[in-house]
């Protein structure tokens, strides 16, 4: 869908600087983090890079890329606020055909700098690469850590509606009171989102594919509503939001949309670009995105593609029957 409200543009500013709304800094992001003050950052949120040898990427041993990703994680522990939260989204990195968990990696990392994991959310998705020599991937992981025991977390931003609000206390002083919050219910730690619905097993979230309407050039772009959340349940309004390894402005996008400043770093020239244009396209209503919340397609079985061809049935049949 389009937003279909137009917005005051905002300065996208190239570096930082305290005043400003929105920052969009193009090169390496150590040299962003050198700018950046300590304890200023209410959330961080980003998906790095996997070292997979995308097109963006140069593929390195696993033990070089946690290095150097170390580093950066150092300085990104630095500027986060003593009340901030650190979301870390990954993936798993494959090497001849064997799956390395990065969030396990990547946990031991943080924990050095006793940063404290809160949830490890899976985010699960329908569609995806297939493979021919294992189970076919679909899901990632999200880390969320916070720096302190005081850290911001807006429930009733993120509470869902209860599936039994007519549910009374059976027993003690409360007897025959309602038993729930008139808000809805805290969220599991591993959700499913559906239509006005988080309760249930995972974060249900379509991946950004070829028909996604949020689909660009990047190969490993990650939908808005999947920042949204953690800006809304992890931040207030003007706080700072930072991206450390921005892609084509996802998590800026999420912020604007909920009243936050944003910073993002992205060293790539056609990502910074796409980054702009995605941004201005927020602010004159004509961004087209996936709404928080909406219902994953189900087919009814009755589209031809939800099928299966003739030619495979009997197949089918001989293999269902010797299942028997």
């Amino acid at each position: 869908m389009n937003s279909k409200t137009i917005f005051s543009p905002k300065n996208i500013e190239s570096h930082f600087s305290p005043n400003a709304e929105i920052v969009l800094y193009h090169g390496d992001v150590n040299n962003l983090l050198s700018t950046l003050p300590d304890n200023s950052m209410s959330l961080i949120v980003t998906s790095p890079p996997y070292n997979l040898g995308k097109d963006y990427e140069k593929r390195i041993s696993i033990e070089k890329y946690l290095e150097t990703q170390t580093k950066v994680i150092h300085q990104l522990y630095r500027v986060l606020k003593d009340n901030g939260s650190l979301c870390w989204q990954v993936g798993n990195f494959v090497e001849n055909g064997e799956i390395y968990p990065l969030d396990i990696f990547y946990y031991r990392i943080f924990k050095q700098l006793n940063l404290q994991l809160r949830n490890r959310i899976i985010w699960h998705f329908g569609h995806g690469l297939h493979t021919s020599n294992r189970f076919s991937g679909r899901y990632e992981t999200l880390l969320w850590f916070t720096k302190t025991n005081q850290y911001t977390f807006n429930l009733d931003s993120v509470r869902v509606p209860s599936k039994y609000p007519g549910k009374r206390h059976y027993k003690g002083i409360n007897k025959g009171k309602p038993s729930g919050n008139p808000l809805g219910k805290n969220p599991s730690d591993v959700w499913e989102i559906v239509a006005q619905d988080w309760e249930t097993a995972f974060w249900e979230i379509p991946n950004v594919k070829s028909n996604h309407p949020e689909k660009t050039s990047h190969s490993c772009q990650y939908p808005i509503e999947l920042v949204e959340r953690c800006v809304l349940a992890l931040t207030n309004e003007e706080d700072w939001v930072f991206d450390p390894y921005a892609g084509v402005g996802t998590s800026l996008i999420a912020a604007i949309k909920h009243n936050r400043r944003t910073i993002g770093s992205e060293k790539e020239a056609q990502y910074i670009d796409i980054a702009k244009e995605r941004l201005q396209a927020y602010f004159n209503g004509t961004l087209r995105f996936r709404p928080l919340g909406k219902p994953i397609h189900q087919p009814t079985g009755k589209e031809k593609v939800a099928q299966m061809p003739e030619e495979w049935k009997s197949d089918a049949q001989d293999l269902f029957s010797n299942k028997g």
